[in-house]
């Protein structure tokens, strides 16, 4: 990762945040059962995060205008952004990441998927994405733990740390091909790793 510039805006995404900038912009948010999707135009060096919390609203009216906690607002974000910079879905290199499962369980035989709600973030991403013309080019999703994300927007290089539960409360990191790596480093997400 490259050291930020002095004029690099750094935001923090907390859950329900979405933020798009340029090239002088580095997001960072940190995901448990949540998911993220970057975006990143290479031409424009222009794109942006997301942070959601669940897949879709249900029963709760959309009076109050785009709700960033939801999977379905968050991807309307992105195409406001998108049709403001003139661009088109197939521009952009897009990255998704979270959903995990923050604490070991036993799950009993036939217990309900839809407590699962990693999983079904995941899910709810992948739809969105692909009916609005979107290709994942790379995901680091489900699993247990949390995921430390940096995403530099001047170079649309996204840094992940994942971190998963390990017996005796210590932390273990898996980088690229599941290998573990020091629980302070943050790795590269590659192309190899593609959803």
């Amino acid at each position: 990762m490259r050291p930020a510039a002095r004029n690099t805006i750094e935001i923090f995404l907390q859950p329900g945040e979405f933020w798009f900038g340029d090239l002088d912009t580095r997001i960072r948010t940190l995901l448990g059962s949540c998911v993220s999707i970057t975006m990143w135009h290479p031409r424009l060096r222009i794109g942006g995060m997301c942070h959601f919390m669940l897949p879709e609203r249900g029963a709760r009216a959309r009076a109050d205008g785009l709700d960033g906690r939801y999977a379905g607002d968050a991807i309307e974000l992105f195409l406001r952004e998108l049709r403001a910079a003139h661009t088109r879905a197939q521009d952009y290199q897009v990255k998704l990441f979270g959903g995990g499962r923050m604490f070991r369980t036993r799950h009993a035989a036939g217990a309900p998927a839809a407590l699962d709600v990693g999983t079904r973030n995941v899910e709810a991403a992948r739809t969105l994405l692909r009916t609005h013309g979107f290709r994942v080019r790379a995901a680091h999703v489900e699993g247990e733990g949390h995921r430390n994300l940096i995403f530099d927007i001047g170079s649309g290089e996204v840094w992940l740390r994942h971190v998963a539960p390990a017996a005796a409360g210590a932390a273990v990191v898996h980088g690229e091909g599941g290998a573990e790596a020091d629980p302070g480093v943050l790795l590269p997400l590659s192309a190899s790793e593609a959803a």
